[in-house]
C-alpha cells in the first residue's frame, strides 16, 4: 500500500512543476516591455533576412551570366531583384511573427 501512496505523492510533484512551469512561460509571454537587447536582436534579424537572401540571389546571378550569358538580360540583376523580393518577405514574416500577430 505504501508504494502507491509513494506514487501518488510523485505524481502529484511532477504535475505541481508542471503546472508552476506553464504558469512562468505564461507570465513570460504576456511581458509587454521588451528591453534594448530584443531592438536589436530584432534589427539583426531583419538586416540579415533581407541581406542573405539579397547577397545569394547576386551570387546565382553572377555565376549564371558567366555560365549562360543571355544577352540583353542579366541574370544578376534578375537575381537581385527576387533575392530582395524574398529577403523583404521572410523580415516581414519575422516581424509579424515577433509581435504577436503570426
Amino acid at each position: 500500500m505504501k508504494p502507491d501512496r509513494e506514487l501518488e505523492a510523485s505524481r502529484q510533484e511532477m504535475l505541481g512543476q508542471v503546472a508552476r512551469k506553464a504558469e512562468r512561460k505564461l507570465k513570460a509571454q504576456g511581458q509587454g516591455h521588451r528591453g534594448l537587447w530584443f531592438g536589436l536582436g530584432m534589427f539583426g534579424l531583419v538586416g540579415w533576412s533581407v541581406a542573405v537572401p539579397t547577397l545569394l540571389g547576386i551570387a546565382l546571378g553572377a555565376w549564371l551570366d558567366r555560365r549562360w550569358p543571355a544577352g540583353q538580360l542579366s541574370w544578376t540583376l534578375t537575381f537581385l531583384g527576387l533575392g530582395i523580393v524574398l529577403g523583404c518577405w521572410n523580415a516581414w514574416y519575422w516581424v509579424r511573427r515577433e509581435s504577436g500577430d503570426g
